[in-house]
């Protein structure tokens, strides 16, 4: 994976960090010393966020000897990044790049965690992950999901058809059928996803011609009971469960009959612990 975010907004995260000098770098003398650091997974994870990490290193002066790509799967103990260059340019990029990683491979392992228990189990979904990740980090966290294996449910307002109970709101329920069909003719290339509370509102909206309906919070066993309502009058509609996603459920869900699952909860998952060690060169 390339790196996705600019070297001005890596710039940023440096000057953050630093925006005055290091001073106990600088107060000790060693800033001049020829120094190496290694960063290695301490547990199993997902991995996250090396690139950026690695760019963040070369701005601050220091120079990359080895770096393993996001997406890998590392067990503990695995270096997943390695550096040289004097002590002070290595201090300067030291935790912001640590940090990163962690973050990003906390999203990423999440993921990955959810796909994996899914296939144990037998099945073979996609995970689609939201855009309710942290504002300002949309970049960074799609890379990190995409790094686990799943995808982005939408990349912002401007890319998707997802129709809310909160924009129905504003149409009478009468006009919506012509309401939806209009959204057709406006994007004739998007599918028109619709999101729906209970079972009824999900019978409605498939007649109305939605093309997937993103099932909020309903339980597994609601899920199950919306997919035989609309199998039974022939409708021919996507079910994604959404809101309430995880880890422990997921298996859940797809043995209820959904189609994929949508998910934030990567997004709050824990960093993973990256350990570090400088060395003299």
């Amino acid at each position: 994976m390339r790196v996705c975010v600019s070297d001005e907004a890596l710039a940023k995260m440096l000057a953050e960090d630093v925006p005055h000098g290091d001073l106990t770098t600088e107060a000790l003398g060693i800033g001049d010393q020829a120094a190496r650091m290694i960063m290695s997974a301490r547990h199993a994870m997902c991995l996250c966020g090396s690139e950026e990490a690695a760019r963040l290193i070369e701005l601050a002066g220091g120079e990359v000897t080895g770096c393993v790509a996001s997406s890998a799967r590392l067990a503990g103990g695995e270096v997943l990044l390695s550096a040289r260059g004097s002590a002070a340019s290595l201090h300067r990029a030291w935790k912001t790049a640590q940090t990163l990683v962690e973050y990003l491979s906390g999203i990423a392992s999440a993921a990955a965690d959810i796909l994996q228990t899914l296939k144990q189990a037998g099945f073979d979904l996609p995970l689609a992950c939201t855009r309710k990740n942290f504002p300002g980090t949309r970049a960074l966290s799609v890379k990190a999901v995409q790094a686990g294996g799943a995808v982005a449910h939408r990349l912002g307002l401007s890319e998707t058809l997802l129709v809310f109970p909160d924009h129905r709101v504003f149409v009478d329920n009468a006009a919506l059928p012509a309401r939806l069909a209009q959204l057709r003719r406006r994007a004739p290339e998007k599918k028109l996803v619709i999101e729906v509370a209970t079972i009824d509102e999900a019978l409605h909206l498939a007649e109305c011609g939605a093309d997937v309906l993103q099932l909020e919070r309903f339980s597994p066993e609601e899920l199950q009971a919306c997919k035989e309502a609309v199998q039974s009058r022939g409708l021919h509609v996507l079910l994604a469960p959404a809101g309430g996603v995880t880890v422990q459920n997921a298996v859940a869900y797809a043995r209820a009959g959904a189609d994929f699952l949508v998910s934030s909860a990567p997004y709050f998952a824990p960093p993973r612990d990256v350990k570090v060690i400088f060395s003299r060169n």
